[in-house]
């Protein structure tokens, strides 16, 4: 049973605190007695799920989340809810925006009750008063500051952001801010950017033509002129930083691990093209 399901369930609990445990609590409908204040008067509130545990179980079981399964929790959570606020980076969100935010998450092929928390997470993130540092700032603690956690965070803002086709200049903007507050080296947004964009082209042109070279080369984030040695160290560091299960296990929520596998299969493809560029 997933994270999701034990919540829904009241095996564990729901006791994260703080601006995503608000975030969380309304889109699980667990508004027993800290609601995020955008959603009062909306009617998002599910009463099924109100109805599934006393509100005093929830709090009392606080103690019986265990780490991955908290992280897991506020991952999904910032992830949408940041999703929502990055859609309105321009002023305002359209319905093409909406629509590209459900592209997401069939991409994830999320449905059910996971569909559900995630459109209700990007409508909180769409409020006018959410609060983006302090999600980012707790987000870091829940993940116990993993790079690679923290990164892949920033990997789906960003193809959630090119789902469009383009990355527009205040999405960009933006994703700078998050970066910065994420802690993220300087520099480390050009790299994404640059490997997304290189994956993109290479699935575009997946029909008629093998992979380039150059793709190949951003995709593992080094240049051309890097050694045999350190392509293969650049390799073994991306599969690594992207594999699945090493990442589930530091809390990437099972739904989100379809995302990883296929970095990890685009990763392998661009160093297969490469070892065959080179003769190696």
């Amino acid at each position: 049973m997933s994270w999701l399901g034990k919540i829904l369930g009241g095996a564990l609990g729901f006791a994260l605190g703080g601006p995503i445990g608000a975030l969380a609590g309304v889109a699980l409908g667990h508004n027993f007695d800290r609601p995020a204040r955008s959603a009062r008067g909306h009617g998002w509130t599910d009463p099924d799920l109100l109805a599934a545990a006393d509100p005093a179980d929830f709090l009392d079981s606080a103690h019986t989340l265990d780490p991955r399964e908290r992280t897991q929790t506020a991952f999904f959570t910032a992830t949408f809810s940041v999703m929502g606020y990055l859609a309105k980076a321009d002023g305002l969100v359209s319905r093409d925006e909406i629509r590209l935010a459900a592209q997401v998450m069939d991409e994830m092929q999320l449905s059910g009750r996971h569909r559900q928390v995630a459109q209700r997470l990007f409508r909180e993130g769409r409020a006018p008063d959410f609060p983006l540092g302090e999600v980012l700032d707790q987000l870091r603690r829940e993940c116990r500051y993993s790079r690679h956690l923290i990164t892949m965070f920033v990997e789906i803002l960003l193809h959630a952001a090119f789902a469009d086709g383009e990355l527009h200049s205040q999405e960009h903007a933006l994703l700078e801010t998050i970066c910065a507050r994420l802690r993220l080296p300087a520099g480390e947004l050009d790299r994404l950017e640059a490997m997304l964009r290189a994956e993109r082209h290479a699935r575009a042109g997946k029909a008629s033509d093998s992979l380039s070279a150059g793709d190949a080369y951003a995709i593992l984030g080094v240049e051309e002129t890097c050694s045999d040695t350190e392509l293969k160290r650049a390799y073994r560091r991306m599969m690594n930083r992207h594999h699945p299960d090493k990442l589930v296990a530091k809390g990437l929520p099972e739904e989100m691990m379809r995302v990883a596998t296929e970095k990890t299969r685009e990763i392998k493809a661009a160093y297969d093209r490469l070892k065959e560029v080179r003769g190696l």
